[in-house]
């Protein structure tokens, strides 16, 4: 089962020929994520090849260069004929903002636009197999994360065990591994329990957006398989991350080192690094032992299992 994410705007506020604002699309298993919307999304969508066609809009917070991408994807997709609602998840207390600038330039949607507070803690989406879920962040307006954290899945099902059980194989085998026992032949009943090994954790996908560094951050991003944080500055501009709300790339690394986080993608770097970003870069791999990235727009990342090389 996938779970791709494709960097769309890894950039700051101020876009530079290399980095757009912010945008990331997950797409787990056909279902098409897309967190934040900045100035340029839909020319990165084209690009990178994800298409125009999500089913869910998470915005992190209403600063224009996780937005200003909106009224126009909006727009296209109404362009090309979507039918479908269109549900965009948002903080509390800015949904009647949203809902403006999504009419901003007086284009009325053909499809339907359901825009949807929610508050961090709880639930923005419960969908089969996952969840996604807003939590608070430290900016300079109202904001938050998103953590999309997968349901666990069935234990390693034990074929020899099975057969040595007599289990026929054949449809018996997918039952017990769903939870099902199974009557044999004779009358023995064969507990799941008894081929099926314990249950194995899904995957978890952590967006910070803009954020200072903060405890619940940590306490989010516990294990994730993908911590993708606000790494605006490098070490030497902590003072500016400071003033500005936003985190360096050793604070970014701090983070993912405490979460015992697996890998870490640093995102919305500053304009003024558009010559040489590794600086953020280096940072960040003083501070986390895990693997760190610094992707680039339309870079594409799969997201493997916990057990995957097991």
């Amino acid at each position: 089962m996938s779970l791709r994410v494709t960097f769309l705007g890894t950039g700051g506020a101020v876009p530079t020929t290399e980095r757009a604002p912010s945008a990331l699309f997950v797409n787990r298993e056909g279902d098409r994520l897309l967190f934040d919307c900045g100035e340029g999304t839909q020319r990165e969508m084209m690009r990178a090849g994800t298409g125009f066609g999500i089913d869910r809009l998470f915005v992190s917070h209403l600063h224009g260069d996780h937005v200003l991408g909106i009224p126009g994807l909006v727009q296209t997709l109404g362009f090309n004929d979507r039918t479908e609602p269109l549900f965009v998840h948002c903080p509390p207390d800015t949904g009647d903002d949203l809902r403006d600038l999504v009419h901003a330039a007086g284009h009325q949607p053909g499809f339907p636009v359901r825009i949807e507070e929610v508050t961090p803690g709880e639930l923005a989406l419960s969908a089969d197999g996952y969840e996604v879920r807003a939590f608070e962040t430290t900016h300079r307006t109202r904001s938050q994360g998103y953590v999309l954290t997968e349901d666990d899945r069935p234990g390693r099902f034990d074929r020899p065990r099975a057969e040595e059980l007599g289990v026929p194989v054949g449809p018996a085998f997918g039952r017990l591994h769903s939870g099902e026992s199974v009557e044999l032949e004779d009358g023995t009943v064969v507990e799941p329990e008894q081929v099926v090994g314990p249950q194995r954790p899904g995957r978890k996908l952590v967006y910070t957006a803009d954020t200072r560094p903060r405890e619940r951050t940590v306490e989010v991003a516990e294990d994730a398989d993908l911590l993708v944080h606000d790494a605006t500055f490098a070490d030497d501009m902590a003072d500016r991350a400071r003033d500005t709300a936003h985190s360096t790339g050793r604070e970014a690394g701090r983070i993912a080192q405490r979460a015992a986080a697996k890998r870490l993608a640093l995102v919305h770097v500053s304009s003024r690094y558009a010559g040489d970003a590794s600086p953020i870069l280096r940072d960040a791999r003083e501070a986390f032992d895990g693997e760190c990235l610094l992707p680039d727009d339309g870079e594409l990342l799969e997201v493997p299992f916990p057990d995957a090389d097991d």
